[in-house]
């Protein structure tokens, strides 16, 4: 499809091309024959009035039998009483041509006149030149064949063949430079559709020259680059959570299972409280998987005040296995979903508390925005997994990658929480365990 309309953008670039230019060789071939054919008049004209001097000066010495010997040809000399008296030898013997004669008190005029006896078709020049003499007024006529509006047929021919093969040219140019511009496009095109057939690396050629192309190379290939990073992290993700789903699921099949090879003796109690376990774990991760889904859908969120302050004091009231240490600055509140605000928190205490030696805090403060900090003296985390944590059922070589307690999407769903409020959640620098900072704009009253 693409390849179709690079071809008919080339034919169509090659007709346009050919069009102009042959729309600029027809006025320039207009104009040069217009100069021509006006030289070429000039020209004749200017020979025509030169012979009638020549001539006009035989007259005064009276001398017109010379006129025989000259070479010159379509000359006529009248007397004053309208007489042609001498004429050269293809016009010997003809009447008078023409009666047109300068103006009075003129001495010479040149008029164009056409089919004219004895003279070949077409127009003429006409040079007429007054002699004054004693017995009146003579006058020398002089023809000079007037060229046609093509100048001449050599002049005609050399433009059209010139013409014709600047629009072969072009026309070919065109498309020659079209192709050779569209070729890292059309390589583009095939690679891509390489990638949709399911072959070869999901990445497309980059060309040499041609900026505006190579720019769009570079940008498809960083589409495609965060495309192929969002497929891997997409069947990473689908493996780990058939992997967390089946988990559980296989822990109650072998339960009951084992409870079903010795029915009399197995103690239903503790097989049903094993299950209850299980289907805790599983419940909760499809919980937290259904609650990724919506905030990935861009689910509308309940926005109001939330006293961010108000909100850790209530969440931290509930039993907790750790000691949960609060300093909160009163008066902090934003613009958020209560609900989520507090799955959020929630998330976070959950975390550190599993992760904790001894203790949790809770900070809220107000630093030109909204700032809620969570930390536990636990293992900490490294510098270079710090964001690693954040990916969905991300598994790390430390113990905090996750226990039995844990899904895997605790910090993720609280990073899509921040984010879809206008936040961040970020994992900082502590001197002990680690730091998790959630940083909002303040709603202003």
């Amino acid at each position: 499809m693409i390849a179709r309309l690079g071809r008919s953008i080339r034919a169509r670039l090659a007709l346009f091309a050919s069009v102009a230019m042959a729309l600029l060789c027809l006025t320039t071939s207009s104009a040069l024959l217009w100069m021509v054919y006006n030289t070429t008049v000039d020209i004749h004209t200017q020979d025509a009035a030169g012979t009638t001097l020549t001539v006009a000066h035989l007259v005064r010495e009276s001398e017109l039998a010379l006129l025989a010997h000259l070479d010159v040809r379509g000359v006529q000399v009248v007397d004053p009483h309208g007489q042609v008296v001498s004429a050269t030898s293809d016009l010997a013997g003809g009447p008078r041509l023409t009666t047109a004669a300068p103006p009075p008190g003129t001495m010479n005029r040149v008029v164009h006149a056409c089919d004219l006896p004895y003279l070949s078709g077409g127009c003429h020049i006409v040079a007429i030149y007054r002699v004054y003499q004693p017995d009146g007024d003579w006058l020398v006529y002089a023809f000079r064949h007037r060229p046609p509006w093509y100048a001449s047929p050599g002049a005609i021919a050399f433009l059209i063949l010139a013409s014709g093969a600047l629009v072969v040219l072009t026309s070919y140019g065109v498309s020659h430079v079209v192709a050779k511009t569209l070729a890292p496009v059309n390589r583009i095109t095939g690679k891509l559709a390489e990638i949709t057939a399911g072959g070869g690396g999901m990445r497309v050629p980059v060309p040499e020259n041609a900026d505006e192309i190579r720019a769009l190379a570079e940008t498809a290939n960083r589409t495609l680059a965060r495309l192929e990073d969002a497929m891997e992290q997409q069947r990473r993700f689908a493996s780990d959570a058939s992997h967390d789903l089946r988990s559980p699921i296989t822990a109650m099949r072998a339960e009951v299972e084992e409870a079903l090879l010795a029915p009399g003796e197995s103690d239903w109690q503790e097989v049903g409280g094993k299950l209850l376990t299980s289907l805790d774990r599983l419940q909760n991760i499809v919980t937290d998987l259904l609650t990724l889904a919506k905030l990935d859908a861009g689910a509308p969120a309940r926005l109001g005040p939330v006293d961010l302050s108000e909100l850790v004091t209530a969440e931290v009231a509930r039993p907790r296995t750790k000691d949960v240490r609060v300093s909160v600055q009163p008066g902090v509140v934003v613009t958020g979903d209560r609900l989520r605000l507090a799955r959020l928190l929630t998330n976070l205490l959950d975390n550190a508390e599993r992760h904790a030696e001894r203790a949790v805090a809770v900070i809220v403060r107000r630093d030109g925005e909204a700032v809620l900090e969570v930390l536990d003296d636990g293992a900490g985390i490294a510098p270079e997994h710090r964001e690693m944590v954040f990916r969905r059922f991300t598994r790390l070589d430390a113990s905090r990658s996750r226990d039995a307690g844990g899904t895997g999407l605790g910090l993720p769903i609280a990073r899509e929480i921040a984010r879809t409020h206008g936040g961040t959640l970020r994992i900082e620098d502590s001197h002990t365990g680690a730091r998790f900072v959630l940083r909002m704009p303040v709603r202003e009253e």
